[in-house]
Order: C-alpha cells, then structure tokens, then sequence
C-alpha cells in the first residue's frame, strides 16, 4: 500500500468517524430537549405575564337593590325588577417571546443536515487535493524523472557491444531509454552536454516528432518509428522523416562504478549536419512492413 492510498483511507475514516459523531450528539440533545419541561429556567414573572387575565363584571344583586329603593322612598310602589344582565367576560390575551440561547435548544434538523454536507464536500476536496497532490509531485526516489541505476558499466557494456561489431541497444524500462555505444569523438552539439560516459549514451525512446515509441531496426542498424516514418542512426541522430530533430538523450553518470541515468534533465538537439554514425547499413524495417 502507498502513502498515497494510505492518506486516502485515513481521510475516509475521520470522515466516517466524523459524521457518526455528529449524529450522535444532535440525537442526545433531541432526546433531551424532547425529556425537558419546556417551561424549566423560565422566572415566576415570566409565567405571570403569559398567563391570560380576566375581566368578569357582574351586576348588582336584584334583592339589595330592592332593599336600598324601599328605604329611601317607602311611600313610591318598587319598580319591577330589570331583567338579570348576562355576566360579561373579557379575556386579555398577552404574548411574550423569550429566546432560547443554543445549548437549551439543542441542533435542529437543518443545522445537522447543513454541516453533515458541508463535512462531506470538504472531505471530497481533501481527498482530491491529496490525490493532484499525489499526481504532480515528482517522484524523487524512483521511478522515471529521477536518476535511475541501470547497473555496473561493465556489464552493460558486454550486452551493447557484441563480438562481431555489431550494436545492440540495451533497453532501461525505468529510465525508458535505450543504451547505444557513444563514438568515439562526440560532436560539438553533444560536447559539454553530460550525455556520455565510459563510452555509453541514454537515448529517450520517445520519438521527437508525436510521441510514439520508436523501436530499433537491426538490419539497418538504427532507429525508425512505425508511426509516420522518422529514421534515426544508432546514437540518435535525425536521418529522415518528419522529425524535427535528433532523438532527445539523459545526463549519464558513473557513480562508483554503476551507470546512472538522470531522467530529469533531457538534452535535447538539433538536426546534426554530418552523420557521426552511419545510416542505413542494411533494409529498412519500416519499408519491409509497409510492403507486407
């Protein structure tokens, strides 16, 4: 497992622990909300006003009002009693709101959906943000972009010289370049360039001209890409085709005895006038298929 997945799996986690731990706390508040007197806290004055208030008028009593009429005037005969008013209640209502700070009220249902989404999409943006991190960050332990150690020289340079002269190109998956014997008088577009050592150069297997990988060809001893015809000589050098320039090459090194290829510093050159090596030294292979 990398540490990228590992990153990965832990964000994951917290998320998930995250997200289970909010639910649980905004349950245990409902629950107590739901369990609590709403009315706990509230002052008896408080109670007092939101109690409703009540007006009742009642009339006088007809035999006290018969009493007062008798003795003021007792000659006058009594007036016939008034019919008994209906009793009259009037009721007052007041309302009085009082808030409730956040810890009495707890999380509502929108606030937890609310930050449940937000957790999750700052989740989804971290883990994308490891991920491009994880992308782009060159990878300076291994792997192509840094320095590779394709072994010691002196047994890379048994495999790319054969007995009978011939040059067999010794192929470096890691560094994605071919090893080809160097001349023995570089030019002047290659001198300073760091591109030999001990008699060996890295060429990058990537054709100039689009990007595909340009294979060797034995029988004409050199390299020629299937994909629109560029030909290049056994160290590289532009023969023919649509290419705009020479196979591009690697830094090469001796390190204690072993080749290094520094796949993060690419040399790239022109077109050579005059062939170092030469091209073609037998049939084409690019010709032989075309003709297949």
């Amino acid at each position: 497992m990398t540490l990228t997945n590992a990153a990965l799996i832990a964000v994951a986690v917290v998320a998930i622990l995250g997200a289970a731990g909010a639910f649980a706390v905004a349950y245990r508040r409902s629950q107590s909300v739901e369990k609590a007197d709403p009315l706990a806290g509230v002052s008896s004055e408080t109670r007092a006003a939101d109690r409703s208030s009540t007006a009742v008028l009642i009339p006088p009593r007809v035999e006290e009002a018969e009493e007062a009429v008798d003795e003021e005037a007792p000659e006058e005969e009594p007036e016939p009693p008034e019919a008994e008013e209906d009793a009259v209640v009037e009721i007052l209502e007041t309302q009085r709101i009082v808030e409730v700070s956040p810890e009495e009220g707890g999380v509502s249902r929108r606030q937890f959906f609310n930050r449940a989404i937000a957790a999750t999409f700052g989740t989804f943006l971290a883990a994308q943000g490891l991920y491009y991190l994880a992308f782009f960050w060159p990878k300076l332990t291994g792997g192509f972009g840094a320095d590779i150690d394709a072994g010691p020289i002196s047994d890379l340079r048994t495999q790319v010289f054969t007995p009978d002269g011939a040059v067999l190109p010794l192929f470096i998956p890691e560094a994605r370049a071919y090893l080809v014997p160097a001349p023995e008088e570089l030019s002047d577009q290659f001198e300073g360039q760091g591109v030999e050592t001990d008699g060996l150069m890295a060429l990058y297997m990537r054709c100039v001209h689009l990007g595909c990988r340009v294979p060797w060809c034995a029988p004409s001893q050199g390299f020629e890409c299937p994909c629109h015809g560029s030909r290049y000589n056994a160290i590289g050098q532009y023969f023919g085709g649509p290419a705009p320039r020479n196979l591009d090459r690697f830094v090469v090194e001796n390190q204690g005895g072993n080749l290094i290829i520094r796949t993060g510093t690419i040399i790239q050159t022109p077109r050579a006038p005059v062939l170092l090596v030469q091209y073609p030294q037998g049939p084409s292979c690019i010709s032989a298929v075309a003709e297949a």
